[in-house]
């Protein structure tokens, strides 16, 4: 396949105060949230100045991202888009489209399969390809799910070992991995065959159970979540972290990983480095917040090499993954005369 171009896609956040309740109404549209609780998760991103952190760390990504593919000789340029914020993807399909562009290959910021981070994403592609009158012109194809990926394991292995060092003299840690909590029949939906959790759960299991292999530790982990929202009658995927941390049990040190985040955003700012650490100190608890990926060498390169992976057309059985459940499969191209294929339902 012959690619020319490279999109960056990921969620977008404000870039100011006036922008912070006009981003949270785009993140919810049709949602049913209520007023009062977007102003409460506004106050997170006013406590930074109205300014999201995934801004930054998208341009910090494109830029290592760019110097990455000239260092492996890949001419493509790097465009960036978001689903809910300035630069949207119909501004990025626009601009690459003027420059020429016509079979745009994608990064989406997000690891592990859900309709958050796969359906989603897909349906905005489709609604870009329409308004921007780009269908049948721009053909756009998505890298895979690289949650068991050795660049995205890799820098996690890395976090962990240092934290385990720095909580040597603790006589019990814990290592609790944790991730954004979904409804658990979107969690199910998202490969059935898998249990419950369906393939969200089990790839962040799998991600979890490759990371302590490499560390090479016996500690005992759990899985947690965070970031709940929507209706409390509406079941979602439990512990929530805070939870979790109140019921261990003769802990005194504890590695908190955040394996469903590819960068340190609002989320694990807020959640974990404010609300989680607040509970590990109520319980008297030392934690270790290990950082995400970000622009971590290993992590850069491997975005490099799923790339290279479509580029080169290179066959399932020679692509890299540390767990069982990979090398997760590609997705289906969307646009130009291709329509008609059927999408997996992932």
């Amino acid at each position: 396949m012959s690619y020319d171009a490279i999109l960056l896609a990921s969620f977008g956040g404000p870039e100011g105060q006036a922008d912070v309740i006009p981003f949270l109404k785009n993140v919810t549209r049709g949602k049913g949230i209520p007023e009062e609780r977007l102003e409460e998760v506004a106050v997170h991103y006013r406590h930074h100045g109205g300014v999201s952190p995934i801004n930054a760390q998208n341009r910090d990504l494109k830029a290592a991202l760019e110097a990455e593919l000239a260092r492996q000789g890949i001419d493509l340029p790097v465009y960036w888009g978001n689903r809910n914020w300035n630069p949207y993807f119909t501004d990025a399909l626009r601009e690459l489209h003027a420059d020429g562009k016509r079979d745009v290959l994608v990064i989406v910021t997000s690891a592990y399969t859900s309709y958050s981070g796969v359906g989603q994403y897909r349906e905005d592609f489709e609604r870009a390809l329409d308004d921007t009158g780009l269908r049948g012109e721009v053909r756009i194809s998505r890298i895979r799910e690289f949650f068991d990926h050795p660049g995205f394991i890799t820098p996690f292995v890395e976090g962990v070992r240092a934290a385990l060092d720095e909580l040597a003299d603790a006589a019990n840690t814990h290592v609790m991995f944790v991730t954004h909590s979904i409804p658990t029949a979107a969690a199910t939906e998202s490969g059935p065959e898998y249990g419950e959790g369906g393939a969200y759960e089990a790839q962040h299991r799998a991600a979890a159970d490759a990371i302590l292999r490499a560390v090479g530790t016996d500690a005992p982990h759990s899985l947690v979540y965070q970031s709940r929202s929507g209706s409390p009658s509406t079941p979602w995927l439990e512990p929530d972290i805070n939870d979790a941390i109140a019921q261990l049990d003769g802990v005194d040190g504890l590695v908190i990983v955040p394996i469903g985040f590819v960068s340190d955003h609002m989320e694990v700012l807020w959640d974990l480095d404010n609300e989680a650490m607040e509970s590990a100190g109520e319980n008297s608890i030392r934690a270790v917040r290990v950082p995400t990926p970000g622009i971590h060498p290993a992590f850069v390169s491997g975005l490099v090499d799923l790339l290279r992976e479509r580029i080169d057309e290179v066959p399932a059985a020679e692509r890299p993954h540390e767990s069982p459940l990979g090398p997760w499969p590609d997705h289906p191209a969307q646009g130009a005369a291709l329509d008609a294929v059927v999408t997996n339902s992932r």
